[in-house]
């Protein structure tokens, strides 16, 4: 039985119909039989769900597909399309290596990258998407093929930061970076503090160096009551990186709570973060913003500074996001705590951070949004790849 008639298995009780692929054979089967029989078709790299909930059509998943190999000459990983995070940082820890992973270990290597992908090294070394180096993937019309930068090149330019419109990903090979320790811990401030620190973090911005990624938030503390809390990594020696945060440090005061160390870089999972229920990306922290952070009942806001290397991307890079745009902020609460605070926002977004389908375009400049959707009419004509943050073929 060759590639082309093979039926993979699938899980017989699950709602929808659902295939559990091994292998790229069973993902192009899977392909090509939502086709035929006219089903839609939801990708679900690992066990983290879809944009899209998978209610009806045929639902693949790949978190089967979970091998991961590195090769430390190169300084490059190999991760099938179900892998995650943790299964990377564990084979590249012991060679004094790490992927450009998220704030999560448990998060899929595959979707995240495709989305941008920024993390505790980004600063330092630009999006996850950035050092894509290859990439294997099924095509609508049942093509398994390589993408690269000499291998269907605008193909390859769409998978950075286009998250999974152009085919289901089988594998990724990607650039790892020579980081096993690490600067980083998190520090707790009362809440009175806020408006300063964050005026001080905004007044940073231009000087802070590029090896130093740091975040402010406001939120609820179980010992604490409302507090301030810092998170840092940087990623060289403890000197240098309590040197970097010394002005912002001055500035909130005596800690309630430090656990700055250096530490695996693997361990920088630990210092948590703020769920995405709304997310904004900003030019500047006005100070009529900053009091609107600082008044707010949301149960967290967490003012990210990005820039670094994630705004000087090397020519060719893929899509990502808007590159120049130096905040965001994470809320977790309702939208009516969220809407004072998006009155100053750019308007923009990024893909990994956004639930709403509709808003698709807004994760990308105009020009580079034109530039996907005729790589899209390319590759998938008739949206096959449409339950998703879909972008709609030219």
């Amino acid at each position: 039985m060759n590639a082309a008639t093979r039926t993979p298995a699938r899980t017989r009780s699950a709602e929808p119909p659902t295939v559990d692929a091994t292998g790229p054979a069973d993902v192009r089967a899977a392909v090509l039989a939502s086709r035929e029989r006219g089903l839609p078709l939801t990708v679900q790299a690992t066990g983290h769900g879809t944009v899209v909930p998978p209610d009806e059509g045929l639902l693949l998943r790949t978190s089967r597909m979970s091998r991961v190999l590195v090769d430390p000459s190169r300084r490059v990983a190999r991760a099938e399309a179900g892998a995650r995070w943790n299964h990377v940082i564990a084979a590249a820890a012991p060679l004094d290596l790490a992927p450009l992973s998220g704030s999560h270990a448990s998060v899929g290597v595959t979707g995240y990258t495709l989305g941008g992908g920024v993390g505790w090294l980004s600063r330092r070394f630009g999006f996850a998407a950035d050092h894509l180096l290859r990439a294997e993937l099924v095509t609508a019309d049942g093509r398994l093929l390589t993408a690269d930068a000499d291998h269907h090149p605008d193909l390859f330019w769409a998978l950075r930061g286009g998250s999974g419109n152009f085919g289901v990903v089988t594998s990724l090979e990607f650039r790892l970076h020579p980081v096993s320790t690490v600067y980083a811990g998190v520090a707790l401030f009362p809440a009175e503090r806020a408006a300063e620190i964050l005026a001080q973090f905004r007044d940073d911005a231009a000087t802070r160096p590029d090896a130093l990624s740091v975040s402010v938030t406001l939120a609820n503390h179980a010992d604490h009551g409302r507090v301030v809390v810092l998170r840092a990594v940087y990623a060289g020696t403890a000197e240098d990186g309590a040197r970097a945060l010394r002005s912002l440090l001055k500035v909130a005061g005596p800690p309630l709570h430090d656990s700055f160390r250096t530490m695996p870089y693997a361990e920088t999972e630990s210092l948590g973060g703020t769920p995405p229920l709304h997310f904004h990306l900003y030019a500047d922290l006005p100070d009529a913003l900053i009091s609107a952070i600082a008044r707010s009942d949301a149960s967290g806001i967490e003012v990210r500074h990005w820039g670094g290397a994630m705004a000087c991307p090397a020519p060719g890079a893929g899509p990502v996001g808007h590159r120049d745009v130096p905040f965001s902020l994470t809320i977790e609460g309702s939208a009516a705590d969220a809407a004072p605070l998006a009155a100053f926002a750019t308007g923009g977004s990024f893909l990994n951070f956004l639930h709403d389908t509709s808003r698709t375009a807004t994760a990308y400049t105009p020009e580079d949004f034109r530039r996907l959707r005729e790589v899209k009419r390319a590759y998938d004509p008739q949206n096959v790849f449409h339950r998703n943050h879909n972008i709609r073929p030219a």
